[in-house]
């Protein structure tokens, strides 16, 4: 299983489903990571944490933990 967190720079990935529960979950889907959604990876940072994408045509930088809720086709 691919997650977004797992997704290379300049890579351009599909979301396939997402884990988690509750309002974890919840807050994914609002930043616009839904299943379907194409997510470009910008920038990652040295540490790994956050990851910065482009998605639905805006940036959004996202935490490892939840990146690692998202999985990839």
């Amino acid at each position: 299983m691919k997650t977004l967190r797992d997704a290379r720079i300049g890579e351009t990935v599909t979301v396939a489903r997402l884990h988690g529960e509750g309002a974890v979950k919840r807050r994914i889907m609002d930043m616009g990571l839904s299943k379907g959604a194409e997510v470009y990876i910008r920038k990652v940072a040295p540490l790994g944490d956050p990851v910065e994408v482009t998605v639905r045509g805006y940036e959004l930088s996202v935490r490892k933990s939840d990146a690692e809720m998202v999985e990839l086709i």
